[in-house]
């Protein structure tokens, strides 16, 4: 059955970053499971380079959660010629959204996790660290709920912006001359506290494309802070592998990551 389109912003999109909305409408692509009780919600961010979305990094790890009786969500959110802030406005709308409509689709609302690949997994990360409470005042009932999710999901994720990091996406993200103090912002390792959720981690330690560094740079500041955290360094394995179905090593993420949600009552 295909996916069920919300748009996430259906009373005018947004661009604070001055650029006009592009041909395609931020969304949020829902597959839901059939249970008795509410289930959990992954938020899946594809990767990209912030330049784009790819699609083995959506459906087929939507239907991953499905199969363990977890709803999911994939965010088409927005992309360069788009900047920061915009692609985290539209993960944490859909973060909002399904707590907004976590009685219609049968979501319990404490138990949201938000998951990325590559760059989207520097866009999950950075709702972790910097996600909203909500804004009380707003007239919109969905912008006065919690964009903070309860668990995070980086898989081979970009996280640093400095020595480490990947200079397509910052640019992508950022520009080519973002402030310094922008550049600090969003070098995620350096924004983690103690109220970061749990997260779960995997990379792979011959990434080329983004090295494993930053996955370790980030399980280290969770280490710092005392949040709970799981990570996974699989020795062999390219950059951007999704499921890595063809790698029997690889592939066990995603059942290691299940059990890790699952266990959180998920």
């Amino acid at each position: 059955m295909p996916p069920t389109v919300i748009p996430l912003w259906p009373h005018g999109i947004p661009t604070p970053d001055g650029v006009i909305p592009p041909r395609e409408t931020p969304q949020l692509q829902l597959y839901p499971v059939t249970s008795a009780t509410p289930t959990g919600f992954v938020v899946i961010c594809p990767g990209g380079g912030y330049g784009g979305r790819a699609a083995h990094e959506g459906e087929p790890i939507a239907r991953l959660f499905n199969a363990a009786g977890i709803a999911a969500g994939v965010v088409q959110y927005r992309v360069s010629p788009h900047r920061w802030p915009v692609p985290q406005m539209d993960a944490m709308r859909a973060i909002r959204l399904a707590r907004a409509h976590a009685a219609a689709w049968n979501l319990h609302p404490d138990r949201i996790a938000i998951l990325g690949f590559s760059a989207g997994g520097h866009l999950a990360a950075s709702v972790a660290v910097h996600a909203d409470h909500g804004d009380a005042g707003s007239a919109d009932p969905v912008a006065r709920l919690s964009a903070r999710p309860n668990a995070a999901i980086l898989c081979y994720p970009v996280i640093s912006f400095g020595e480490w990091g990947h200079r397509g996406s910052r640019n992508n993200l950022l520009g080519p001359a973002p402030a310094a103090a922008l550049v600090e912002q969003m070098t995620l390792e350096k924004q983690v506290d103690s109220g970061t959720p749990p997260t779960f981690l995997w990379h792979t330690a011959e990434d080329e494309g983004v090295p494993v560094q930053n996955a370790l740079l980030f399980a280290q500041a969770l280490a710092l802070h005392k949040v709970p955290f799981e990570l996974h360094v699989f020795p062999k394995g390219r950059h951007g592998l999704g499921l890595a179905t063809d790698d029997p090593i690889v592939s066990q993420w995603s059942a290691l990551c299940v059990n890790w949600l699952k266990k959180m009552n998920f």
